[in-house]
């Protein structure tokens, strides 16, 4: 007879548990958060933290990090913007914003693998470089003005969902075909488990680190066009208070920063909890003053009953 202990609940069902009692909370709360508007709000915010996350989820998994990922949105944004209002072509710029993020995503992978600098280093020193050219570029300047059309990425609605949303999800679909059914996602939590016995099997590390440092510049990258298309505007600081939520949202996920372990699912369930947390400060009027601790503390609560319920289920 199997003890009670041998029961094994994954932990993604305590985090989406978490997303109910969130919503259940803030619900009895407010009034205001129930109406559709508000959590169509919620969902278009989460959509593009998610994006960026996602990125980072796959660089997480093979015990990397990417601290860049909020420079090149910001970068990416203005590229973006100044490409749209130079040529007048949306494509173009979409184009711009994505090839900026390949080419920084690139680099990140490249020192990580060809210099052998750790991923840390590696990606701080890349965010001050991003952040110094954007910058440069930008010389305190703002691009505005773009067309409705344009703006319809970031803002528009297709069937009354926001078309963040449905990025989301596609990439969420994309993102977990790719991690969970071809040899390239199953190399890459082989390599997060033991780089070295990875290496010993014939798995080509190298040439996977430098895939997920691109395919995380290139989210961030995407996210930079539907962060601009959704703000209207670009100025060089733009993707400046990105990093710290975009990580957040990972850990609370259940990404393991030792590698090997986590999962998109759980990295969209994570953005949700921030974006639910932030959005019931905002409407409870919680002085912003105190989003950065309440962050810290949800992320803390979120480690904390994460080890506790892996304790249980290996216990």
């Amino acid at each position: 007879m199997k003890s009670a202990r041998s029961f094994h609940i994954p932990p993604i069902v305590y985090r989406m548990i978490s997303v109910a009692l969130i919503a259940i909370a803030l619900a009895a709360s407010t009034d205001a958060f129930i109406r559709s508007e508000n959590i169509l709000n919620v969902l278009r915010q989460a959509s593009l933290t998610f994006l960026i996350a996602s990125g980072l989820t796959l660089v997480v998994l093979t015990a990397g990090l990417d601290l860049s990922v909020g420079a090149v949105v910001g970068l990416s944004a203005c590229l973006t913007g100044a490409a749209v209002k130079a040529t007048g072509s949306i494509p173009l710029g979409i184009a711009v914003g994505l090839a900026c993020g390949v080419v920084i995503g690139i680099a990140n992978g490249l020192m990580v693998t060809s210099l052998k600098l750790p991923p840390f280093i590696a990606t701080y020193g890349m965010l001050w470089i991003v952040y110094g050219i954007n910058y440069w570029y930008m010389a305190g300047d703002t691009i505005y003005g773009f067309s409705d059309e344009f703006k319809s990425i970031g803002n528009g609605y297709a069937l009354g969902v926001p078309i963040p949303v449905y990025l989301m999800i596609a990439f969420l679909i994309l993102g977990t075909l790719f991690t969970r059914n071809t040899t390239y996602g199953h190399e890459i939590y082989a390599i997060g488990a033991n780089a070295e016995a990875a290496r010993l099997s014939g798995i080509p590390v190298r040439a996977r680190l430098v895939l997920v440092y691109t395919l995380s510049g290139a989210m961030a990258g995407l996210a930079g066009v539907v962060y601009l298309a959704r703000l209207g505007s670009a100025e060089a600081g733009i993707g400046d208070p990105l990093l710290l939520p975009v990580i957040a949202a990972v850990l609370i996920g259940g990404t393991s920063l030792f590698g090997g372990s986590g999962s998109l699912c759980g990295t969209l369930i994570g953005a949700l909890i921030l974006t639910l947390v932030l959005n019931g400060m905002n409407l409870l009027t919680v002085n912003a003053h105190w989003h950065p601790l309440v962050y810290g503390g949800v992320v803390l609560i979120a480690a904390g009953l994460d080890a506790a319920a892996r304790k249980w289920s290996d216990g």
